[in-house]
């Protein structure tokens, strides 16, 4: 059987998330979020105490297993939602996703997943680099402004106290490093469409992409 798959990456704060959620229930598809997936590797190493500069030491890996249900991830059988968003995991999640053996292992379960799975995939290479093949791919950005005020009312709404100027200067840090680092960095697709969703209604943006995905699928099955 051929599985199908869309592809959404974009910065931290752009709507992925929220918006693969929504297509992927219309779709009656897995929703993968990639990124939950190196924030569980950060929360664990930080549990073990290894150093996460050293990308040798991640070797756990092998033996750490990842699940998606409903939309979202169990880590060795714990469902992470909650955990995945201290503020220690947000700071070191971008060191822990540049490193190679990072991102092979994870590439390579997500892969596996879409391989035997319609998917929605979100993330931050996954246009470019774990799904190059898939049937619709989207980009999607918004102002930093907008997403730290959505990032601020995420971590509120969970308990966490901080600031917007806090969450935009770490936004602004975080892109930098997604955008330059050498191996699988964020960029966007050339078969990309692009999309600002800063002053754009979810819902619509939703709407926009499902009927855009459905007619290409139908196309495709002609």
């Amino acid at each position: 059987m051929s599985y199908h798959a869309l592809a959404i990456d974009g910065p931290a704060g752009a709507g992925k998330s929220t918006i693969a959620k929504l297509l992927a229930k219309k779709l009656h598809y897995t929703y993968i979020d990639t990124g939950a997936m190196y924030r569980a590797t950060t929360y664990k190493a930080l549990n073990l105490g290894i150093d996460l500069n050293d990308p040798n030491r991640f070797t756990f890996l092998s033996n750490t297993g990842f699940r998606f249900k409903k939309g979202e991830l169990y880590m060795d059988g714990q469902n992470m939602s909650h955990l995945n968003r201290t503020k220690a995991v947000s700071d070191n999640v971008s060191l822990v996703a540049s490193h190679i053996p990072v991102r092979n292992k994870l590439v390579e379960l997500q892969q596996e997943i879409a391989h035997n799975n319609h998917v929605v995939m979100d993330g931050r290479d996954i246009g470019t680099v774990v799904l190059r093949q898939a049937d619709l791919k989207v980009f999607l950005t918004a102002s930093v402004k907008v997403r730290a005020k959505r990032r601020f009312e995420e971590l509120t709404s969970i308990g966490h106290q901080t600031s917007i100027e806090e969450i935009e200067k770490d936004i602004q840090k975080r892109d930098a490093y997604d955008s330059s680092r050498t191996y699988n960095p964020l960029k966007k697709a050339n078969d990309a469409i692009e999309i600002d969703t800063s002053d754009k209604d979810i819902y619509q943006v939703v709407d926009l992409l499902y009927k855009k995905y459905i007619n290409i699928v139908n196309e495709g099955e002609l």
